[in-house]
């Protein structure tokens, strides 16, 4: 029998791939408001401060996903297509275990799991923001379902590699 947290990750694995058949307004809308909303705080103490006036892209290869962002006075905006200074690029799992913590970003970076391209000094001060912002923001249903989700995508990682 499936743990949960098992059930779920293989449940996520089906349901993810649909996300890039989503018409892009719906995306955008989710995103903006769901980011603005979490990182509230950080965006009003400049947090974000580093992608005033540049676009980023994120790129989920193995759902073919991808957004550009930005900060304009203190929110979060998600554009389709924009003239973007630096890429950051991997599959869902890395981009997982980066936001759970379940894995160090240097290492991601490092091991080319999660890929910069562009700008690779505004990439490393995307990656340092990231690293800097504090779980404890989060909705705790969030950040545990993030913390459980990336405990079985590691879990598996290292069962794979023993193998």
């Amino acid at each position: 029998m499936l743990r949960p947290r098992t059930h779920l990750l293989h449940l996520g694995e089906r349901l993810l791939p649909l996300a890039a058949r989503m018409p892009f307004a719906l995306q955008r809308l989710a995103l903006e408001r769901s980011l603005n909303h979490v990182f509230a705080e950080p965006l009003a103490d400049d947090a974000f401060e580093v992608l005033e006036g540049c676009w980023m892209r994120l790129e989920v290869v193995d759902l073919k996903l991808g957004w550009c962002l930005t900060c304009e006075r203190k929110r979060l905006r998600i554009a389709e297509q924009a003239p973007v200074q630096v890429t950051i690029r991997g599959n869902w799992r890395e981009f997982l275990l980066l936001a759970s913590r379940q894995e160090d970003p240097d290492t991601l970076f490092f091991r080319r799991r999660l890929v910069i391209e562009g700008d690779t000094e505004l990439g490393l001060a995307i990656k340092n923001l990231i690293d800097s912002l504090d779980p404890d923001m989060l909705p705790a249903w969030l950040w545990k379902g993030l913390q459980g989700a990336g405990e079985e995508v590691a879990q598996a990682g290292r069962a794979q590699s023993a193998t």
